[in-house]
């Protein structure tokens, strides 16, 4: 009996106690996008200079023009500041409409958004127009986008002389607008 009590106080002596616990560890993953313009296209010009570019319209193509990082799916979109462009010269002011302007997003020549679907061109408007949705997400991926003015001599009664400046070009200006969203 001596040596069962031994025993017993062996095995029990090497025995050891533990006690566990558990951690609920989460991954929150929340929805992040950004979208850049590309800081040296802030301002594109549409330049009607020949008689050749009134009738069959300008174009300016502006590659890499917009830089997006998303973490899931998303929608571009683009808005004019008004649905005209107004300007006045010695007293006279005209307008020009500016869903006259087309505008077409593509694949960039650099890191380019492969996973998306583009729009075909968009007049721009006071409203959201979608230009391209992707159903993945990416990291500083580029687009493309091509501003094109209206062509069959639309523009050539919007030419406002100046009496101050000969030979100075007339303006119209309005503000494009670039938003992203998450899909």
């Amino acid at each position: 009996m001596k040596k069962f009590i031994l025993a017993s106080f062996a095995f029990l002596g090497f025995a050891t106690v533990s006690a566990q616990n558990i951690v609920t560890l989460n991954v929150k993953l929340k929805p992040v996008q950004t979208l850049v313009v590309n800081p040296a296209q802030t301002t594109v010009d549409l330049v009607y200079d020949s008689k050749a570019k009134y009738a069959a319209g300008v174009s300016s193509e502006q590659d890499n023009h917009l830089t997006v990082y998303s973490t899931g799916g998303f929608e571009v979109k683009v808005q004019a500041a008004g649905a005209t462009m107004s300007t006045t010269v010695n007293g006279t002011t005209k307008s020009i409409d500016t869903n006259s302007i087309k505008v077409l997003a593509a694949a960039a020549g650099t890191n380019a958004l492969g996973s998306a679907t583009y729009a075909p061109a968009v007049a721009l408007s006071n409203t959201n127009a979608s230009l391209l949705t992707s159903t993945s997400g990416g990291v500083n991926k580029n687009i493309k986008v091509t501003y094109s003015g209206a062509s069959a001599d639309t523009y050539v009664d919007n030419y406002i002389a100046d009496s101050t400046n000969s030979g100075a070009e007339t303006v119209y200006t309005t503000t494009v607008t670039y938003t992203i969203f998450a899909k």
